[in-house]
């Protein structure tokens, strides 16, 4: 499986005259990058006379025959096909699995030079179980999977730059620069598609060149959407200020509070038992990979563990034990007033 550097590099062989492959596999979950990667390949068959699109969605009662004979039938036009397979849940089931590895044995079988028919599968972002069963690998080997990230909180000033550069516009040099690129992205992450759509409007406002950051405050919208998950990486990071951004944004929305508490009380477990054995001479390294912590929290957790003091640790678990018997309207001594103050309070401990 390739990441997205490894499609830009393919893209560029096929506008030089290289021939498409016969079978192409995204995995991702962040919409906005799927569908410009996608676009960009799609753009490129259409250059090579693939101009036939069929489009099938697995669901249930879905018929596999379908895929398993696009190699195999003509276009009635005599055109060359692309044909997308939609597997929204990335779960195709024992019919699906064995309609996916026949179909990978037949593209192998076949070889051909320039495939009539280019198949694109598209799946959501894969955990580990599922990238090595034996349908996805028998794909991966057949054609070229790629596996689209999700933009790290860090990366995004740098592409939000990259973006203005598409459109000839740039913030100022220095730090009115930088300050204007982290408004932008406070005001946009975790919504791509909002912030594509943000910077967009900065093209149609302002003329080429040089924006100010006043231009970018008065223009840009807060379009920011958080999630628990990223919720528990400020946390971990020891980030207040964004740990506060989303408690405030995930408040706004409605989201949960129990659902928070849970996702907050179960990092911070996971957080103590690391903290034990790490102070007992273990291997935080091989523990992380025994309690499946993987992606940025992989990166995360070592910096918390060094980071974190056992009595401000052991404070925390007891202020989630609180807001825990406070959601269940029980007494709980020493804590705010407002349950989400509390939770401001456990990020306050961790940082």
């Amino acid at each position: 499986m390739v990441k997205t550097d490894a499609l830009k590099v393919h893209l560029k062989k096929l506008d030089a005259g290289g021939t498409m492959l016969p079978l192409y596999i995204f995995s991702g979950d962040e919409p906005l990058l799927m569908m410009e990667a996608m676009d960009q390949l799609r753009a490129m068959a259409k250059k090579q006379s693939y101009t036939e699109r069929e489009v099938l969605l697995q669901e249930r009662g879905f018929d596999w025959s379908a895929l398993l004979s696009a190699g195999q039938t003509m276009s009635l036009f005599g055109d060359k096909r692309w044909l997308e397979l939609r597997i929204p849940t990335g779960k195709p089931g024992r019919d699906g699995a064995d309609a996916l590895k026949q179909f990978a044995a037949q593209i192998q079988s076949q070889a051909l030079d320039a495939p009539d028919t280019v198949v694109c599968i598209i799946l959501p972002r894969l955990d580990g179980k599922t990238k090595t069963s034996a349908w996805f690998s028998a794909l991966d080997e057949a054609g070229m999977a790629i596996q689209i990230d999700s933009l790290d909180r860090s990366q995004l000033p740098q592409w939000i730059t990259g973006r203005l550069k598409n459109q000839n516009q740039e913030v100022e040099p220095g730090a009115e620069g930088m300050s204007a690129l982290e408004f932008i992205a406070n005001q946009v992450e975790g919504n791509l598609i909002a912030a594509h759509q943000e910077i967009q409007k900065l093209g149609l406002l302002y003329p080429n060149g040089k924006l100010t950051e006043e231009q970018i405050r008065t223009a840009i919208l807060k379009v920011a959407r958080y999630n628990v998950f990223e919720l528990t990486e400020a946390m971990l990071a020891g980030d207040l200020a964004r740990l506060n951004r989303m408690l405030d944004g995930l408040k706004g929305e409605g989201e949960p509070l129990v659902l928070i508490l849970w996702s907050v009380t179960e990092e911070l477990r996971l957080l103590s038992k690391l903290k034990a054995a790490s102070d007992a001479g273990e291997s935080v390294q091989q523990l992380m990979r025994a309690n499946r912590v993987w992606g940025n929290k992989e990166r995360l957790y070592p910096n918390a563990l060094k980071r974190v003091q056992p009595l401000k640790l052991r404070r925390a678990m007891q202020v989630a034990a609180g807001l825990d018997r406070q959601a269940k309207g029980l007494y709980a001594a020493d804590l705010p007033a407002d349950p989400w103050d509390g939770l401001r309070l456990v990020g306050n401990l961790l940082r």
